[in-house]
């Protein structure tokens, strides 16, 4: 099946600096988090430091950007942050950046050193066409609350990405649902890297170019194409 994503043009007018990279992957060997992708992980934290020079995340530029946009789709951005705040937050902390599996913190490692939100989607498991949509509020998001399967709905108004079946990413890039999730069983993927003014193309592309050469390093062998925004 060809990967088609689409933005609409609700969202288009909402936010018209946004781009994205998308880097589909068939092939890959994934599996529980091992020292390689605990090292990624290490050396982002160290590039976060140094790009923040003592700020705050929310600071920076690119997530001051995310925080706007949040707030205009009604989102409130300091309780629900975009998933490049959230996890550079975690990574100032004595907590540290959790360790999923090695697909995960590859990609996680790529959002935090360059502070923008990167993504993971097992292709597999998405029905028909990915599209970046405002949502009706009727959409299902099936997720899990209180350790329980559970289905959920946006917000009408909420920017989502959805296929066929039903929301994958609530609130842009806030939370990821479980039925597209990379999990150590995964084998065919596509990472989505997204920006918004100020952050360039080239960010995005020098972003997607390192997030390559990680998953080939990981994955010889591994079949990766890179997507330029549609």
């Amino acid at each position: 099946m060809t990967l088609t994503i689409a933005v609409s043009d609700e969202v288009r007018t909402l936010a018209p600096g946004f781009t994205h990279l998308a880097v589909e992957a068939h092939g890959l060997i994934n599996g529980p988090s091992d020292e390689d992708s605990s090292a990624l992980l290490d050396d982002a934290v160290r590039r976060l430091t140094e790009r923040l020079g003592g700020r705050a995340p929310h600071e920076d530029p690119h997530v001051a950007a995310w925080r706007e946009v949040y707030t205009a789709f009604g989102a409130k951005p300091s309780r629900t942050r975009n998933s490049a705040e959230a996890l550079a937050r975690r990574a100032l902390t004595d907590a540290g950046l959790p360790r999923i599996n090695r697909l995960v913190d590859l990609y996680n490692a790529i959002s935090v050193a360059h502070l923008i939100p990167v993504g993971g989607e097992d292709t597999d498991h998405i029905r028909g066409a990915m599209r970046l949509v405002r949502s009706t509020g009727q959409e299902p998001f099936p997720t899990v609350a209180g350790g329980e399967e559970a289905v959920e709905h946006p917000e009408p108004g909420e920017v989502v990405w959805r296929d066929d079946e039903a929301v994958t990413c609530r609130r842009w890039n806030w939370r990821q649902g479980t039925r597209t999730r990379l999990t150590e069983e995964s084998v065919n993927a596509v990472f989505l890297l997204e920006g918004l003014t100020p952050a360039t193309a080239a960010e995005l592309g020098a972003a997607a170019t390192e997030l390559a050469e990680s998953l080939e390093k990981i994955s010889p062998g591994a079949r990766i194409t890179l997507h330029d925004p549609a």
